[in-house]
């Protein structure tokens, strides 16, 4: 049986009439495992910290009390995993889920929640191809690989001066979409810049020598990689090695803290430039440094980068049923879709498609093995 957005008792989309000890179940979904599992971790426990604060003060819908509960599970980073994920979420009878981490997991996930008419929030994911399937029940909290990588193209040419520019990717949906939008980037910004050349590992490589050879005797002076930290790391080590000595840009997936010890010696002063698909300013920025004090003391490890997001997207799932005085997904996805709300992370509004309105992306370096913030921009 298909179900869609305006099921009335069916699956996920029936719930008991709210009364005392109603539950509510919201799905969490990331790589708990693998080598992107402190950053699914970090988004789940983001998730759960947003459901107990909301318990704790006593949630309630339409005036009646309501429990929250937090389902997670973990989809490895792989696809077909993250289907199985998907299924038995809506199984389960969530009425929202926060994920996927990937942006090769969301894409397949959404169709399943879909269908189910459950409401997906990523808190990183930035595939544009996402949001463009038009499902109506699919939300992003950060800014697109579209954004994102035209923004980081502008900065090698105008922060970093670059003339001669090396690309990688993963050929992860997320890390080629990067890639590719930094190159559009970098020729908008600039066509004097050369792309000296593009070369292709996989998200589980260990051994970069042979592309960054290669790479070395194109003589560039800056290397964008399209992937996640963990690659980044060992990379970085291994362009120290032999001896390229060059700046280093990537994504929201490197911009972690746990680069630092990913990288070692190979992180250098000033040398590694990312930016996280989000960011706070001014009187916001208060407000985020609570909450990763607050993280740390409560799960005794550092914030990486997507727990603020993950947590605001139980934020906005919980403000939309109280603005729709229902649990049910087919009553509150509407309200969510028009729902204004003031987060950790800054202001939150959709535009049509499910992404933010005006997003924010954060620049940052590495300075004496911390993660350092250079400028919000958007």
């Amino acid at each position: 049986m298909r179900l869609h957005l305006g099921c009335l008792c069916l699956a996920a989309c029936c719930l008991p009439a709210l009364g005392a000890e109603t539950v509510v179940r919201i799905g969490s979904a990331a790589p708990v495992t693998g080598p992107s599992a402190h950053l699914g971790k970090d988004t789940e426990n983001g998730a759960r910290l947003a459901v107990d604060d909301l318990n704790a003060r006593g949630f309630q819908i339409d005036g009646k009390p309501v429990r929250l509960v937090l389902l997670a599970e973990d989809d490895g980073g792989d696809p077909k995993q993250g289907t199985a994920v998907a299924q038995k979420l809506v199984d389960a009878g969530v009425v929202g889920v926060v994920g996927h981490l990937n942006s090769g997991t969301t894409v397949p996930a959404s169709k399943i929640y879909h269908t189910a008419g459950v409401a997906q929030i990523t808190p990183s994911a930035t595939t544009p191809a996402y949001t463009r399937q038009g499902f109506k029940s699919a939300f992003r909290l950060v800014a697109n690989d579209g954004r994102v990588g035209s923004m980081l193209g502008r900065q090698a040419v105008q922060r970093l001066q670059a003339q001669r520019v090396a690309v990688i990717d993963d050929r992860t949906a997320f890390g080629q979409g990067l890639a590719d939008e930094f190159i559009k980037g970098v020729r908008a910004a600039s066509p004097k810049v050369t792309i000296v050349s593009r070369q292709f590992t996989s998200d589980r490589a260990t051994d970069f020598s042979a592309i960054l050879t290669q790479i070395r005797a194109t003589r560039p002076d800056l290397i964008f990689y399209g992937g996640m930290d963990a690659v980044a790391g060992p990379m970085l080590l291994q362009m120290k090695a032999l001896g390229l000595d060059v700046k280093f840009m990537g994504g929201d997936g490197v911009c972690s803290e746990k680069l630092a010890q990913l990288a070692g010696a190979g992180l250098g002063e000033d040398k590694v430039l990312c930016a996280v698909a989000g960011g706070v300013s001014g009187d916001g920025e208060q407000a985020y440094a609570d909450f990763s004090a607050r993280y740390r003391t409560t799960f005794k490890l550092p914030l990486q980068t997507y727990a603020p997001y993950a947590y605001d997207a139980v934020m906005v799932l919980a403000k939309a049923m109280q603005e729709a005085k229902s649990a049910e997904p087919a009553r509150f996805v509407p309200a969510l879709a028009r729902l204004r709300y003031h987060g950790v992370t800054g202001d939150i509004a959709f535009d049509a498609y499910g992404d933010l309105q005006q997003p924010a992306m954060t620049l940052y370096t590495y300075r004496a093995g911390k993660k350092t913030k250079l400028a919000v921009v958007r």
